[in-house]
């Protein structure tokens, strides 16, 4: 089966059919699971209309790529800064070796 996404209002206009014409007769009209249309119920009883929109947003791909790049580059300054790090304390040890002549 193919999966379909409803609107709110065709999600609010199952629920009213439901209501009239009985739960099991709408649900087989429509080809909906009876665990999708109680989802559907409790989230209209809850939240009314604005429940029962899609949460679902498309990221643009510009979006993705800068995530990356972003993710990309803070990876590459968090190298950098261990090397850092990692000569200073190197730096330090050599100094003290040469004050105390070992």
């Amino acid at each position: 089966m193919k999966r379909r996404h409803w609107s709110a209002d065709e999600k609010l206009s199952i629920l009213s059919e439901a209501e009239k014409e009985g739960i099991t007769a709408t649900i087989r009209k429509h080809g909906i699971y009876s665990n999708t249309f109680y989802q559907w119920k409790e989230k209209y009883g809850t939240g009314g209309k604005e429940a029962l929109s899609s949460k679902h947003y498309k990221v643009d791909p510009e979006v993705k790529r800068l995530q990356k790049e972003n993710q990309q580059l803070k990876q590459l300054l968090a190298e950098k800064e261990l090397a850092l790090r990692i000569k200073e304390e190197l730096l330090k040890k050599s100094t003290v070796r040469r004050q105390t002549g070992l």
